[in-house]
């Protein structure tokens, strides 16, 4: 017998804010938002989202809604969602969830999306010392495929993935979280040597009662006042998962997920049509609304049988994934290298970070010799299916990263040739990406070999 069309378990209507959902969204991690489904293992079902600022950036030739967004209010998240086996039992704290992506992509009629940088004073990103400016380029699909009249001369196709895929935190684990941020935030400035090379702050996003939504829970209520107190931002990957942005999470992917709360309670969104390795410019993929297919299973006990905690407690654990058979096909490729020297020239030691910056850097100037602004060159190199990876972390001084461009997306050879490189109308690329003026005084990193 042939199996049902998948259960729609989280629908999502897009002339709706996130807190208008028939089943409300949550921005925030906390063992206590309720769930909005339950769902049961073997059973196939449907999950819709809004892009992960609930509808905030416009298809519109305009890039001040990128400079003046309110990132208090983000990601926006569909869930918390109950697995239960099929004795209606739910997952147990110990248990493996796996969740398996079986299909996804653009919500019907709102097939587009957008990459961004934010202004350097709200939100930065990884280069943000060299592009302080907020910019924004929209992209259009063509079924597997995306095009962007501020980036012409490429088209690829979309590794289209989840950027949020996570459990809820036991109390335990919660404050765990916030204690080991907190010492970051407060003491990191004066104590890590790479907050001089790398320029994104806030250091880390602690918990804020300003734009949180917490599903079921209404706002400003008692117990909306005390959760949103001590709930986890979801702006970075933890234990749970959460926004890992692994661009190769697509169709035939699964997830193994740690369960910290009974019925695992978890939650996805943050759809991308496409991502580079890194996804560089923060805002960096092809956000977009999007829906998942999934199955889920529970392995009994699972976190010890599988995971083997890195740290003081049991907790200390991280997922597995396993990346699905599809994918795009390219064969040529362009790799850039980067090594653990800063744009002063100072040496670092096995700096991976410094390293991937450089290699970063060293792609954005070449590809702007071909027709391209630096700033399409760094919205792009997020977005498209770009490779990072680091390389080496053994030789002192110098970890070595790289990054791998596929040379077919461009509609010209973008290789190194005798002669110089070459010049003419059809290189000058218009229009630019949508940018806003940067209006605050923090000092831009020059390359000074440039300068000569």
């Amino acid at each position: 017998m042939a199996p049902t069309t998948p259960r729609l378990v989280i629908p999502i209507d897009l002339k709706k804010k996130p807190l208008e959902q028939n089943l409300p969204l949550h921005n925030r991690w906390h063992p206590q938002i309720p769930p909005v489904a339950d769902v049961k293992v073997g059973e196939v079902f449907r999950v819709e989202m809004v892009d992960w600022t609930g509808g905030a950036v416009n298809d519109d030739d305009s890039a001040i809604d990128i400079k003046f967004i309110d990132l208090s209010a983000v990601h926006y998240l569909s869930g918390p969602i109950r697995v239960l086996d099929k004795d209606g039992i739910p997952a147990k704290p110990g248990d493996l969830l796996v969740v398996e992506i079986c299909n996804l992509g653009p919500l019907p009629g709102d097939e587009w999306g957008f990459t961004a940088s934010f202004d350097r004073e709200n939100g930065g990103g990884f280069l943000t010392d060299h592009f302080p400016s907020a910019t924004k380029a929209i992209w259009y699909f063509e079924g597997i495929f995306a095009y962007s009249p501020h980036i012409p001369g490429v088209r690829f196709p979309g590794l289209t993935h989840p950027g949020i895929i996570g459990t809820a935190p036991s109390m335990e684990l919660l404050n765990i979280w916030n204690e080991r941020e907190r010492e970051l935030e407060k003491n990191g400035h004066q104590t890590l040597k790479l907050c001089e090379v790398l320029h994104a702050r806030p250091l880390a996003n602690l918990p804020t009662t300003k734009g949180c939504l917490l599903g079921k829970i209404p706002v400003g209520t008692a117990e909306w006042e005390t959760i949103a107190k001590e709930a986890a931002r979801t702006i970075p990957g933890r234990e749970n998962g959460g926004n890992c942005d692994i661009k190769n999470l697509s169709r035939g992917s699964k997830i193994y997920l740690p369960v910290f709360v009974e019925g695992a309670n978890f939650s996805t969104g943050d759809m991308h049509f496409s991502q580079g390795d890194g996804e560089i410019a923060f805002c960096g993929a092809i956000e977009m609304s999007g829906f998942l297919e999934l199955k889920c299973e529970i392995i009994r006990g699972g976190m010890k049988e599988y995971l083997t905690p890195m740290g003081p407690t049991p907790l200390h654990v991280n997922p597995i994934f396993e990346i699905g058979p599809v994918e795009p096909r390219f064969s040529e490729w362009l790799v850039f290298e980067g090594i653990s020297v800063d744009e002063s020239g100072r040496q670092h030691y096995l700096d991976a970070s410094v390293a991937y910056k450089r290699a970063v850097l060293n792609a954005i100037d070449y590809l702007s010799k071909f027709g391209y602004s630096k700033e399409q060159v760094y919205l792009l190199l997020s977005c498209c299916p770009c490779e990072g990876r680091i390389s080496g972390i053994v030789d002192s001084p110098n970890a070595l990263a790289t990054l791998a461009i596929p040379t077919a997306i461009f509609d010209q050879d973008i290789r190194p040739k005798t002669g110089k490189v070459p010049v003419g109308p059809r290189l000058v690329r218009k229009p630019d990406v949508l940018r806003c003026t940067y209006d605050g005084n923090l000092p831009t990193t020059k390359n000074p070999a440039a300068l000569m």
